[in-house]
């Protein structure tokens, strides 16, 4: 049986295109307005979500992150409401795939087969946890795997051929190839450096490669997106979210349609890749 995940990069490879992945961080700015937005995400053309999982310690995340993921937390955001999110936004969409992105302590919190459980039931679809490396997959990577989910993987720039067998040894779903070195929302992807990179990646599997950080417009998606399966933008988004707030950091009647146009011209960014590609 395949996941939402794989349907998707298979649906998407017979149309020909790369996917556009979006990604906000739960309860940003509060929790209703995170769910339209996840509902506007799609409806601007997003073909994946990562949802992140806030936390106070964020150690992958430059400072547009960081404060999202502040926000949330100052909104009573928890790991327990994020998977409530993706409950309620599976009352309106079952078909979009949703990888939850974030660190272990909260999971490990939380108690991991609980977790899992619940993030099976709720509609989870995948898990992207940045500080779990390959050593520790008895902790999450297996048992998630086990019990159905897709474990997401990343490779970077720093990721050499000794190391990558076992960074794609577990790996379900795609590789998350990092463009840069540093942190999220720092510096632009470069899209030879990173045709390389994966290209080297796809000679050693045959799962698709989807490539984050460092993308931030129309252009760059289409430039990513013509030598990868899948592009990820994150920083652009949450960035346009925290500019649309009033000066109380709540959300105003353009949040929604902000998020909303801006994936609409990455989503044309990344079908424009197709011809490219």
């Amino acid at each position: 049986m395949t996941t939402r995940i794989e349907d998707r990069f298979a649906a998407l490879r017979a149309e020909g295109r790369p996917a556009l992945m979006t990604y906000v961080m739960g309860g940003d700015p509060d929790y209703d307005t995170c769910l339209e937005i996840m509902h506007a995400l799609v409806e601007g053309g997003a073909d994946l979500i990562e949802l992140g999982i806030p936390f106070s310690d964020p150690m992958a995340d430059g400072p547009t992150v960081q404060a999202a993921g502040r926000r949330a937390l100052l909104g009573g955001q928890t790991l327990r409401k994020t998977l409530a999110l993706v409950e309620a936004f599976r009352t309106r969409n079952a078909d979009t795939p949703i990888i939850l992105m974030g660190y272990f302590n909260p999971i490990y919190i939380y108690g991991v087969d609980a977790f899992l459980a619940e993030a099976l039931r709720v509609g989870v679809d995948g898990l992207i946890i940045v500080d779990l490396p390959p050593e520790t997959d008895e902790e999450l990577c297996l048992p998630a795997l086990k019990a159905g989910l897709n474990f997401v993987r990343l490779a970077t720039p720093t990721t050499d051929d000794n190391r990558l067998p076992a960074v794609l040894g577990n790996t379900s779903g795609f590789v998350y190839y990092v463009a840069i070195k540093g942190i999220t929302g720092t510096r632009s992807a470069d899209p030879v450096a990173v045709g390389e990179a994966v290209g080297r990646i796809k000679a050693s599997t045959d799962l698709p490669v989807a490539v984050g950080f460092g993308i931030r417009t129309a252009d760059d998606a289409a430039a990513i997106g013509a030598v990868a399966d899948g592009v990820v933008v994150g920083s652009a988004l949450v960035g346009t979210i925290e500019a649309s707030l009033d000066g109380d950091g709540q959300a105003t009647d353009i949040t929604v349609d902000k998020v909303q146009a801006l994936t609409a011209d990455l989503a044309a960014g990344v079908r424009r890749a197709r011809r490219a590609a």
